[in-house]
């Protein structure tokens, strides 16, 4: 990649460019398509066009695998400038407990495709705010995070914190703090108990291999598990992350 576009990031994957496309087309500065998309993104050349911005059929796959790094294009691929994550600050957590928010906590989960798997899930429960921690083993935004979303991140706001920790102490007396736990004493079945339909609250999703961190657990107010039968111990984070929010979207509607 050229001096002039080394702070791009591409964003492949069908679903996630038609979602870029319909929300944000204004984040596109580059778009290139197999002839198969063409007809599906013909709108988005145009406007494209109308503001001088490359756009480009290409003669091989090779061309958008050089250009998002994975064979998993699906035929697309829009370049985008590199996403800036804000810093949440001790302000929007006042924000989010006066709009009794609900908010999910990467602790170094550090596998980019279940961060992408958790952000779809939260979109599609409509849980609007993920946090991830500034912390080196914390998969961060990539070209695979994108595609896995399907077009998830278009409808969630990210924001980064130094550390699991540094959040949740900063959460103190304005949200509830549950973190996923699969050795807790209580299970999902209990959430209607331990918080309120109209409470702001934040689910703290731990690292894939060792968990929540052991200095975030001491600060969460509870912590919960996913029941299962005893034969696996634990789910993915991914597929906890799913049960966390569609448990707290059904809490919102009753």
């Amino acid at each position: 990649m050229n001096e002039s576009h080394q702070k791009e990031l591409a964003v492949c994957g069908f679903e996630a460019v038609k979602a870029l496309a319909a929300e944000h087309p204004e984040k596109i500065s580059r778009l290139f398509f197999a002839g198969s998309r063409a007809k599906t993104f013909g709108a988005l050349c145009k406007y494209l066009a109308q503001r001088k911005r490359l756009y480009r059929l290409v003669q091989s796959d090779a061309e958008l695998e050089k250009l998002c790094g994975s064979v998993h294009h699906q035929g697309v691929v829009a370049m985008i400038e590199e996403p800036r994550i804000a810093a949440v600050t001790p302000e929007q957590i006042k924000r989010w407990e006066t709009e009794k928010a609900a908010v999910l906590l990467c602790d170094r989960i550090g596998n980019a495709n279940n961060l992408g798997a958790v952000i779809r899930s939260a979109a599609f429960f409509g849980v609007e705010h993920i946090v991830i921690s500034g912390e080196d083993a914390q998969a961060q935004l990539t070209p695979s995070a994108y595609r896995i979303a399907q077009g998830g991140m278009e409808f969630i706001t990210l924001y980064t914190t130094p550390s699991a920790e540094h959040f949740l102490k900063m959460c103190s007396g304005y949200l509830v703090r549950i973190g996923a736990d699969h050795r807790a004493y209580r299970s999902l079945k209990d959430i209607p108990s331990v918080v309120q339909p109209d409470e702001a609250v934040v689910v703290v999703l731990g690292n894939e291999e060792h968990g929540i961190s052991a200095e975030a657990k001491k600060l969460c107010d509870v912590l919960v598990k996913i029941s299962g039968s005893g034969a696996i111990e634990s789910l993915n984070v991914a597929q906890a992350g799913t049960l966390f929010c569609s448990a707290l979207a059904e809490l919102r509607r009753e």
